[in-house]
């Protein structure tokens, strides 16, 4: 009885020394990624832009998980430096993205951050005229405030986070109006998928956009933001929220629809549907994914036995595109629609959805 309880100890001493040493890979991971990162800044327009507000989304859910004060670290440096603005264009959602890492670091300490710009972008951004919500921009497809799908992971998750933090519902009330505005115009109910703006709609536009196998475009990063906004939104939204049970189905739906086209190698194609066009993982589409996917079994929304293995796959497929250097390759440029990536090509969006993939990858089951 003795020696049948010392090798039971033993066994699982062993296994969780070997799920300490996984997550320990994965945080040491995450780490050199943002340390390279941090030694490489970039950005599109300005320091507070879209690609450094994804970004800056990952690092904040690096540190809510792991809690290594390296990646707050990181987050006030930013914050403090921006002087916690978002971007100008108070009509464009891509420049209140970085909003969402100044709501973090507020969430750690108490009036750390002067939450008075993040309101006043939302207040302006929501509540009052401009020229995509007033249909008068010169371009045809621009006539709703979230007219392209990628809008879906900049503003919602601050927006919600924001009322969280504040207790103010109405701006929930007014994500959720200009939220349904973009499903209804972009989402595909055949596919499961959104259409990243509607040139890439069938049957609207004088000649539909097609892939060379025939097939609708659906870009893996576009509906990586939608997927990966969504487990942000939900994350924050409030379970009694009347409309909760909407970004659920919907979530769920998507999950299935990604777990259906990713590929054996773990990772998906920039195009979804036309693979064959550039045969290659695409980082920031499958970091997104993994996030997504892991988060949904973490939170009980997801079958375990079903997506779990799909999103630990998909790690491990995230590492591999990881350099020695910590860089993280294989990242899509800035773009609209499906483009080639390489070993070498890399952005901070790719690096904030690594480590928001590892920041869910270290809670789930080994």
């Amino acid at each position: 009885m003795k020696r049948l309880l010392l090798i039971l100890l033993v066994f699982a001493t062993t296994k969780n020394m070997g799920q300490q040493m996984d997550n320990k890979a994965i945080e040491t991971a995450m780490v050199k990624a943002m340390e390279w990162q941090e030694a490489h800044p970039i950005f599109a327009l300005a320091p507070t832009d879209w690609t450094n507000g994804a970004y800056y989304v990952g690092v904040a859910k690096a540190h809510e998980t792991t809690k290594n004060p390296i990646f707050l670290a990181a987050l006030k440096t930013q914050g403090y430096r921006n002087h916690w603005k978002p971007l100008y264009r108070t009509y464009h959602a891509d420049d209140v993205a970085i909003s969402y890492s100044y709501l973090y670091a507020n969430s750690t300490r108490k009036n750390l951050v002067d939450l008075g710009p993040t309101k006043e972008f939302l207040d302006t951004h929501l509540y009052e005229p401009n020229k995509w919500k007033d249909g008068t921009d010169k371009n045809k497809e621009k006539k709703i405030l979230w007219w392209w799908c990628d809008a879906l992971f900049m503003a919602p998750p601050v927006i919600t986070e924001y009322a969280k933090q504040t207790g103010e519902q109405k701006y929930l009330d007014a994500m959720h109006k200009y939220y349904m505005e973009t499903y209804n115009l972009l989402f595909d109910k055949e596919e499961h998928l959104f259409a990243r703006d509607t040139r890439y709609q069938w049957g609207v536009n004088e000649k539909d956009l097609k892939e060379p196998n025939g097939k609708k475009i659906f870009w893996a990063r576009g509906n990586g933001w939608v997927l990966g906004g969504l487990a942000l939104v939900l994350t924050d939204l409030p379970k009694d929220y009347e409309h909760r049970e909407f970004y659920v189905n919907l979530y769920k739906e998507m999950a299935a629809r990604i777990k259906e086209l990713q590929h054996e190698d773990g990772l998906w194609r920039t195009s979804l549907l036309s693979p064959e066009s550039w045969n290659h993982g695409e980082v920031s589409a499958s970091g997104f994914y993994t996030f997504a996917l892991a988060w949904g079994v973490n939170n009980g929304l997801l079958d375990k036995d079903e997506y779990g293995p799909s999103a630990k796959k998909a790690w491990n497929a995230l590492v591999a595109c990881q350099q020695e250097n910590g860089m993280v390759g294989w990242v899509q440029d800035i773009g609209a629609d499906p483009q080639p990536a390489t070993a070498d090509s890399w952005q901070n969006y790719g690096t904030g959805a690594f480590l928001l993939a590892g920041s869910e990858l270290l809670k789930l089951e080994r």
